[in-house]
């Protein structure tokens, strides 16, 4: 993952900070879906470089264009196109393993046909052990789909996607390695500002209707992640509510692709962590349309 490995290194080039970036191994071991893997680096914690002492980890990038970020990864749209969704009905559980140690990010879709999504999205790491989870609920999942990338470092990973809906309420999922196609270097090129949110503090973030869609990323210096995220649109007026927890927020942070149709789209995010537990938020427009709605 070179090109995710230089982006985010660009994330704090004007703190002259140096990003922390694993040697590159052959990944001779494919996972169990079944997907050849290229070489990467191995870890998301190598990929962010957190530099407290120099200013925000998430600093205003670089003006070079970088070959592979979003003006060349795939949109939202293509990678629906290019995948084979699983359908989740209400009710019911699917996963998918990745037997391969070096693979250290997923991607995870979810959309329905127009009908609301409530699901639960669990990263399963070893007996017991669930390091990441996230609970999302969309109004209209065909206007409004989910989209995030996951940290997987070290060992093998399976991702469960848990429909609470019920039977009348299906979603499509695809859950796929966040290789060639760099979701989380596209999120993080388009990051130019942060600020710390404190345990029980609440940030807001109001776009314009040419913003067809937001590009999020949370991260902690390597405590507990516990946070709202929340799509506004009008008063009290939930489209989409994220409830996430990751145990460290370095090795694990959380990248999202948020569309905003329409107007009057704010951004809410709540530290839902005692003061102890800051957070660092980026959250900036992603693509822009003439007409306010998505063209990802």
């Amino acid at each position: 993952m070179k090109y995710i490995a230089a982006a985010l290194a660009l994330l704090n080039a004007h703190n002259g900070a140096t990003a922390f970036v694993a040697s590159r191994r052959s990944a001779s071991t494919v996972s169990s879906t079944h997907l050849a893997m290229a070489d990467y680096e191995t870890s998301v914690r190598d990929r962010m470089n957190i530099d407290i002492d120099a200013g925000s980890p998430l600093a205003t990038i670089a003006t070079t264009p970088l070959a592979g970020s979003r003006g060349m990864a795939p949109s939202i749209a293509e990678i629906w196109d290019s995948s084979l969704p699983i359908v989740v009905q209400g009710g019911s559980l699917r996963t998918w393993s990745f037997s391969n140690p070096t693979l250290d990010a997923v991607q995870v879709l979810l959309k329905s046909e127009g009908r609301p999504i409530d699901a639960d999205i669990e990263l399963w790491q070893g007996p017991d052990n669930t390091p990441h989870k996230m609970r999302v609920y969309i109004e209209d999942g065909a206007l409004r789909t989910f989209n995030t990338v996951i940290g997987t470092p070290r060992g093998t990973n399976t991702v469960a996607v848990r429909n609470i809906g019920q039977l009348e309420f299906p979603l499509d999922a695809v859950v796929r390695p966040d290789v060639t196609d760099g979701l989380a270097i596209s999120i993080a090129s388009g990051a130019t500002r942060s600020e710390i949110i404190q345990g029980g503090a609440v940030r807001t973030f109001p776009f314009n209707p040419s913003v067809a869609s937001v590009g999020i990323i949370l991260k902690t210096d390597g405590r507990p992640l516990n946070a709202r995220i929340e799509l506004l649109q009008g008063p009290n007026n939930n489209k989409q509510v994220v409830e996430l927890y990751t145990e460290d927020g370095l090795d694990r942070p959380f990248f999202a692709i948020v569309e905003t149709p329409g107007s009057g789209n704010v951004v809410r995010i709540v530290n839902s962590a005692p003061l102890e537990f800051p957070l660092y938020a980026s959250v900036d427009a992603y693509t822009i349309s003439n007409y306010g709605w998505p063209r990802l």
